[in-house]
């Protein structure tokens, strides 16, 4: 592991102390994530200057009409399928606790509803989550704790158990189901070699698929 500087120290810290106080503090507002997003982007330039994009997974050469616009999609429908006939009903047999959908009931046969809410999923989950659990979250973990497979083990579940925690919103069950999905999303973007681009088209396409889903009220 290279040696971490006073800077890669400080910076980091800083960021986190500053995150949960945009998600724990008594303001709250819709954008937060962009916000954050924007927070982690200008503290990725002052720890790294040279490279703060590719710094949280954003990789040029990755980014091709192939990766994003047919592999992505394509690994958001098995993951959805996956989601929809195995993990939900797994999960809610076990917490006997249905996921609470409520929140977004206001989008079923509701166009504008529907394309607003579409347009800030993309941007505060797809670009928003991603950048700061993946590209910042997990990127500065194995920058602390290395990449042994023990390391990426607890990287994966703890970076991901709070990323669950944080849909609190959805009950227990779906809390459970967002930790596991979170935690596929994780290994993704490990195995792509922390592909930012790739892994928040997948996020992207998924949200679309379920909201979609919802839209036509097929859940």
């Amino acid at each position: 592991m290279n040696k971490i500087t006073l800077r890669q120290i400080l910076i980091p810290l800083i960021t986190i102390s500053i995150i949960c106080f945009f998600w724990f503090g008594p303001f709250r507002i819709t954008i937060e994530n962009i916000i954050i997003s924007i927070l982690i982007i200008i503290a990725s330039y002052i720890e790294y200057k040279e490279k703060p994009f590719s710094a949280l997974g954003f990789q040029r050469e990755k980014f091709t009409f192939k990766n994003i616009f047919v592999l992505a999609p394509l690994v958001a429908l098995g993951l959805f399928i996956f989601y929809v006939f195995l993990l939900v009903p797994g999960i809610t047999e076990l917490t006997e606790t249905p996921i609470d959908y409520s929140s977004f009931d206001q989008l079923k046969g509701n166009l504008p509803a529907f394309l607003i809410t579409l347009l800030l999923v993309w941007a505060t989950a797809g670009f928003g989550e991603e950048i700061i659990f993946r590209g910042y979250f997990m990127r500065q973990f194995v920058k602390f704790f290395g990449e042994s497979k023990v390391s990426i083990v607890l990287n994966i579940v703890l970076i991901t158990g709070f990323f669950g925690f944080m849909h609190s919103y959805q009950g227990i069950t779906g809390q459970l189901v967002t930790w596991i999905v979170g935690a596929l999303l994780a290994l993704i973007f490990y195995l792509r070699k922390y592909d930012l681009w790739f892994i928040i088209a997948v996020h992207g396409f998924f949200n679309t698929i379920a909201l979609t889903c919802i839209y036509f009220d097929f859940v």
